[in-house]
C-alpha cells in the first residue's frame, strides 16, 4: 500500500492530464525502441524522458562538433559513435535545428589529482573523462536507459520523471568515486555559447547552480538543483576560462559548514565521494525560473531510482495505452515507437508550483494550467497536434493552447510562438501556425481555454505587419519576392492559416473576422502561375520571378526548405480550386505522378541538409510534401493515394537506428506513420475530416479519451493485398473517401477490406470527396 501510494504521488509529478481510459493489459510498452532515428537523419535520442517530460536525461556522444558539422548530432546522441562525453538533461527529439544538452554529468574513478577535468579528444577514445562504450551494453526503454562505460568500468542508469532526472552509477568496488559536472557542454556548441554559469554547495552537500546560454533561443536561462543518495567528501570548482581552481568545502563535519560558490563562464566541478559500498543515486531537478524553483522540483519527484522508473513506466503504460496495435512485429515495433515519439513534446516547462519563464525572459505564473513549451509549430500543425487531440486527454490539450496564448500575451511583439523552447522564441520557419493548432483544437470542441483570447491573439499574429512580409500580404494578397525571401511559400502557407482563422471566427459568432480571413485563405491563388501550373515567387510588380527552375532548393530563395513540386500542393483547405487550376481529374492525377516519378540522377541536393527521403520530387524527410500521396483521393482517383503509401512507409520507415528517413521533428513524422498506419490523415487541420489512405496494421484501437472506443480493422491485409476493396462504417458502407472526426471520438468501427487490385469505383461522388472551399469539377471517371 505504501509504495502505491508513492507511486501515485510520484503520477501527480508526471503530468496533471492521465487519461480516463482504460489501459490495456498490453500497453506496447515492450514494443518501443528508443534506438529508432538515433542514427542516419532521424536525430532521436535514446535517454529517459516522461510523456512530455521537463527533463530529458540522455547521452552525449559528441558536443565538440565543428558548428557546421553538428546537425548529425541535433539530439546530442549518434548511433554510429563510440564513446560518450557525459548524460544531459535537456534535449530536442528529431528536431532540425539544435541547442540544449544542459548539466551535463560523468562518472570518474580515481584519485583525487588523477581526474581529468576536461572531455578528451573524440579521436582518442579514453582520454580525458570521455569513455567507450559498447552497443551490447546499452539499455533503453520509456523512462529507462543504461549503458557500461568501459574506461572507468561504470554501469551508468538513467530515469527521468516530468521534472527531476535520476542517474544511477555502480562504481568498481574500493576505487574512489567521482561525478564530474560540466557547465561548458552544449550541443551545437561553440566559444562565447555560455554567457554565465555559477555552482553552489549547499550545507547539505545539495549543487545548486545556472547557466544562460547564447545559442539558437537567446539568453536562455536554466536553473538546476541536485542531490545525492551518497554525502560528498569533498568538491573541487573550477573557471576554466580564467583558468582559477576553487576548491572549498569539503562535506559535513570537514571545513567551512557554510556556502561554497563560484560563477563564470565556463564553469566544471569535480565531485568526491570516496569508495562506495552500493550505487550512487543522483537526483536533478531543472528550472526555468531560479534555484528555488529547481529545488520545489527536485522536492516534488522523491523516491529512489526504481521508485520513480517505476512511476514513469506506469504514466508510460497510460499514455501509450491509448492506442493498441495489433502488426506484425516489426511494424508493431516502428508503430509503437513512432507513439512514443509523439507523446514527447510539447514538454512541461512550468514548476510544480505553476511560475514559469516567458518570452519576455520574466517569471509568470499559470492559473489553472501547466505551462508547456518546445513549439516546433511548422511541423507539427499537420499531424503531431491533430494526433494528440485524439489520444490524449482534454487537459493536455488545453494546456498547449493555454500556453500559446499567455506566450502570446506575454511575447514583446503581441504575437503568437513560430518556434518556442523553454520558453524563448527562436523565429524558425515560417508561418503563424499556432493558428491552425488552436482552430483545430477548438472546433474539435476543446474547452479549457478562453476562446476570444484565443482568437484575438491568431488575428493578432496575422495582422503583424513587420514579421515575415504580412503588410506586403496584407496589400498585395501575396508576400513579394524583391521585399522578402521564401515569398512563395510564406504566401500559401499565410493562406491556410487564414482559414484556420476564419473557421474558427465564424463557429464563434465573430462573422467580421471570419469574412476578412475567408478572402485571405483564398490568396494562394496569386502565386499560382497557370502557364507552368506551379506556384511561383512574385515581385511586388506582379511580375513572377524568373528565371524559374521547379526543382531548385535553395535555403532563403523562393521556397522554405523545398521547391515548387513540393509547395504547389500546399493549399489544404482548397484542393478543390487547384484541381480545377490543373484542368481537372486526370491533369491533377498526372501531375501527381510525375511528381512521384521524377527523375532525380542529374540532380545534387547535397547542399541541401534537411532534404531527405526523396521519391521524385516527393521529400518525406521534409514537411511540405506529408499530405501529397492523399490528393488522388481528392482528385477521385483514392487507389493512386494507397499505392503511393505502400511505397513510402516501405521506404522511409523501419525498426533500426537508421529507421527515420528524416528527422522526426519532434514527433510529426512519428505522427505521420501513426495515422497512415491507421488508414487516415488528417489533410487539412481544421476541417474535422481525416482523408482515407489504407491501413498498416491488421487491427487498431483507439481508447479514447471520453471513455470510448474506435476500432479500425483490415481483413486480408497482406504485401498482395495493398489495395482497399471496400471500406465501412459501423456495418454501413462509406461512400466518400474521408470520415469526421464526430464519427471516431463517438466511438466504433471503421472496417477496411484489402484487395489486390484496386478499386476504381471508390471516391468518384463529387459531393463525398474531402473538404475544399472550391467545388470540385465535373470531370470523367477513370
Amino acid at each position: 500500500m505504501q509504495r502505491s501510494l508513492l507511486i501515485l504521488a510520484l503520477l501527480g509529478g508526471i503530468g496533471s492530464t492521465v487519461s480516463a481510459q482504460t489501459v490495456p493489459a498490453d500497453t506496447g510498452y515492450d514494443s518501443v525502441d528508443p534506438m529508432i532515428g538515433t542514427g542516419g537523419e532521424g536525430h532521436t535520442f535514446p535517454g529517459a524522458v516522461a510523456p512530455f517530460g521537463m527533463v530529458q536525461l540522455s547521452p552525449d556522444t559528441n558536443t565538440e562538433c565543428k558548428i557546421r558539422d553538428c546537425y548529425k548530432w541535433a539530439a546530442g546522441y549518434r548511433y554510429s559513435d563510440s564513446s560518450i562525453t557525459g548524460f544531459s538533461h535537456t534535449h530536442f527529439s528529431g528536431a532540425g535545428h539544435s541547442d540544449l544538452g544542459d548539466v551535463l554529468v560523468m562518472p570518474a574513478v580515481g584519485a583525487d589529482a588523477a581526474v581529468p577535468l576536461e572531455p578528451g579528444d573524440v579521436a582518442k577514445p579514453g582520454s580525458g573523462y570521455r569513455s567507450r562504450f559498447d552497443h551490447a551494453s546499452e539499455r533503453a526503454t520509456p523512462g529507462y536507459y543504461a549503458v557500461t562505460l568501459s574506461d572507468p568500468g561504470v554501469r551508468a542508469e538513467l530515469t527521468a520523471g516530468t521534472r527531476v532526472g535520476v542517474h544511477r552509477y555502480t562504481f568498481p568496488t574500493g576505487k574512489p568515486a567521482h561525478l564530474i559536472v560540466d557547465l561548458r557542454s552544449s550541443i551545437y556548441n561553440y566559444p562565447g555559447k555560455i554567457l554565465w554559469s555559477s555552482l553552489r554547495v549547499l550545507p547539505d552537500g545539495t549543487i545548486t547552480g545556472t547557466r544562460e546560454t547564447r545559442g539558437w533561443a537567446p539568453a536562455r536561462k536554466l536553473f538546476f538543483a541536485m542531490r545525492f543518495s551518497a554525502p560528498l567528501t569533498g568538491h573541487a570548482f573550477r573557471n576554466t576560462e580564467t583558468a582559477i581552481a576553487y576548491k572549498g568545502f569539503q562535506g559535513p563535519g570537514r571545513g567551512d559548514p557554510g556556502v561554497a560558490q563560484i560563477a563564470g563562464q565556463a564553469l566544471v566541478a569535480r565531485l568526491d565521494f570516496g569508495a562506495l559500498a552500493k550505487p550512487l543515486e543522483v537526483h536533478v531537478a531543472i528550472s526555468g525560473t531560479d534555484e528555488a524553483g529547481a529545488l520545489a522540483n527536485l522536492a516534488s519527484e522523491s523516491g529512489s531510482f526504481d521508485q520513480i522508473r517505476a512511476a514513469t513506466r506506469t504514466a508510460w503504460d497510460t499514455a501509450l495505452g491509448a492506442v493498441e496495435i495489433h502488426a506484425a512485429p516489426a511494424m508493431r515495433k516502428t508503430l509503437y515507437t513512432a507513439l512514443y515519439h509523439s507523446l514527447m513534446a510539447p514538454s512541461v516547462f512550468g514548476d510544480v508550483d505553476g511560475r514559469y519563464r516567458g518570452p519576455d525572459d520574466q517569471v509568470h505564473l499559470a492559473k489553472g494550467f501547466t505551462f508547456h513549451s518546445t513549439f516546433s509549430l511548422w511541423d507539427t500543425f499537420r499531424a503531431e497536434h491533430p494526433l494528440l487531440t485524439l489520444i490524449q486527454p482534454a487537459q493536455r490539450n488545453a494546456d498547449f493552447v493555454n500556453s500559446l496564448v499567455v506566450s502570446r500575451q506575454a511575447s514583446p511583439f503581441g504575437i503568437l510562438p513560430v518556434w518556442q523552447f523553454q520558453g524563448r522564441e527562436t523565429w524558425t520557419m515560417i508561418g503563424y501556425h499556432a493558428a491552425p493548432v488552436i482552430a483545430d483544437a477548438y472546433l474539435k470542441g476543446l474547452k479549457g481555454f478562453d476562446a476570444n483570447a484565443a482568437l484575438d491573439a491568431m488575428v493578432a499574429s496575422a495582422d503583424y505587419a513587420p514579421y515575415g512580409g504580412i503588410g506586403e500580404y496584407k496589400t498585395l494578397g501575396y508576400v513579394p519576392i524583391d521585399r522578402e525571401p521564401e515569398a512563395a511559400s510564406k504566401t500559401v502557407e499565410y493562406a491556410y492559416d487564414d482559414w484556420s482563422i476564419a473557421r474558427m471566427a465564424r463557429a464563434m459568432g465573430r462573422t467580421r473576422v471570419a469574412d476578412r480571413f475567408d478572402k485571405r485563405a483564398l490568396n494562394w491563388r496569386n502565386s499560382f502561375d497557370s502557364q507552368t501550373g506551379f506556384v511561383r515567387a512574385r515581385k511586388a510588380d506582379g511580375s513572377f520571378r524568373v528565371p524559374f527552375d521547379p526543382t531548385a532548393i535553395n535555403y532563403g530563395s523562393d521556397y522554405t526548405e523545398g521547391n515548387a513540386w513540393q509547395y504547389s500542393w500546399f493549399m489544404p483547405q482548397d484542393e478543390g480550386g487547384l484541381i480545377r487550376a490543373l484542368g481537372g481529374d486526370a491533369a491533377t492525377v498526372k501531375k501527381l505522378d510525375a511528381m512521384f516519378d521524377y527523375d532525380n540522377s542529374k540532380i545534387d541536393y547535397s547542399h541541401a541538409e534537411d532534404i531527405a527521403g526523396l521519391i521524385g520530387q516527393y521529400i518525406h524527410g521534409n514537411e511540405p510534401s506529408h499530405h501529397v500521396a492523399y490528393l488522388y483521393a481528392y482528385a477521385g482517383a483514392p487507389w493512386r493515394t494507397q499505392g503511393r503509401l505502400a511505397q513510402i512507409v516501405a521506404s522511409q520507415y523501419k525498426p533500426t537506428p537508421d529507421g527515420l528517413a528524416g528527422n522526426d521533428d519532434l514527433g510529426q513524422m512519428s505522427a505521420w506513420l501513426l495515422f497512415t498506419a491507421m488508414g487516415f490523415y488528417p489533410v487539412a487541420p481544421g476541417s474535422g475530416e481525416y482523408v482515407l489512405g489504407r491501413p498498416f496494421a491488421d487491427r487498431t484501437v483507439l481508447h479514447l479519451p471520453n471513455g470510448k472506443r474506435f476500432t479500425i480493422e483490415a481483413p486480408g491485409m497482406s504485401e498482395a493485398n495493398r489495395y482497399v476493396g471496400g471500406v465501412t462504417l459501423n456495418g454501413a458502407p462509406l461512400g466518400r473517401s474521408f470520415i469526421r472526426h464526430d464519427e471516431i471520438v463517438a466511438g466504433g468501427v471503421l472496417r477496411f477490406t484489402m484487395a489486390a487490385k484496386p478499386n476504381t469505383t471508390l471516391g468518384n461522388a463529387v459531393a463525398e470527396r474531402p473538404f475544399s472551399i472550391t467545388p470540385y469539377p465535373v470531370t470523367t471517371r477513370r
